[in-house]
């Protein structure tokens, strides 16, 4: 019997779980499988490992994980596989694979022009956009979320889409917030994360820090579970299940 394991990332805030399973009750009736849990990496449970008994425990011989990550680093590439490559060890009869992250697609980049476009009311396209995200040290993260930067700018006919992190390696965040100080252009900035969690507070905090008006900095909501990331996690777990 064939199961589909939802990886969320948690948070220590309790709206960002709550905002995970409720998209995860929205994505349930697109995906043709009996068993469907949702579990966390760290800071909430249930965790990957309880996830996967809970699957074994309801009769799953075939356990499809499905990272909801944004883009592929330590979590996806190490972090997840050593989870599973463990309970392997205690399932030994299951078959347990990784799908993929949501990574570069174009339905994300239609969100984020979304994100523009309810704070942009003259809808103006002479103005700079600023993509965080949460970091990693993994050089495909930036990497990939540089291309995501290109796409944006190109099918909008933005200025400019720059890119920093809050942390790890690339342009930190701090170092982005000064560079706006030398600009004359309104800067739209948008943090590429999931989930209402301690890295969105984080980020008002630092720019309420430095003093920035509504004229020069305006901060959009995240990413966040629209119905573009609805749509390419499902096409995820449907390219995991026929895999």
């Amino acid at each position: 019997m064939k199961a589909v394991l939802f990886v969320a990332h948690g948070t220590r805030v309790k709206a960002g779980i709550d905002e995970a399973i409720q998209f995860i009750e929205t994505v349930k009736p697109f995906i043709n499988v009996d068993i469907q849990e949702l579990c966390f990496l760290e800071l909430a449970e249930p965790l990957i490992k309880d996830g996967i008994a809970t699957c074994v425990a309801k009769g799953a011989t075939n356990i499809s994980v499905i990272p909801i990550l944004l883009l592929s680093a330590n979590h996806a590439k190490k972090d997840i596989p050593l989870e599973i490559r463990n309970a392997q060890k205690l399932y030994p009869s299951v078959s347990i694979s990784l799908g993929k992250p949501f990574g570069i697609h174009e339905k994300l980049v239609n969100s984020l022009h979304e994100r523009v476009i309810a704070k942009n009311t003259l809808r103006d396209k002479d103005v700079d956009i600023l993509l965080i995200g949460r970091g990693s040290s993994d050089i495909q993260v930036q990497n990939d979320l540089q291309s995501i930067a290109k796409l944006l700018k190109q099918k909008f006919q933005y200025s400019n889409v720059d890119t920093c992190f809050l942390y790890g390696n690339g342009p930190s965040f701090e170092e982005a917030l000064q560079q706006i100080n030398n600009r004359n252009k309104k800067v739209f900035i948008i943090p590429y994360i999931l989930f209402t969690g301690l890295l969105k507070i984080g980020v008002q905090k630092k720019i309420a820090k430095l003093g920035f008006s509504e004229d020069q900095v305006v901060l959009c909501e995240c990413l966040g579970y629209d119905n573009n990331v609805r749509e390419v996690l499902v096409e995820r777990v449907k390219e995991a299940l026929v895999s």
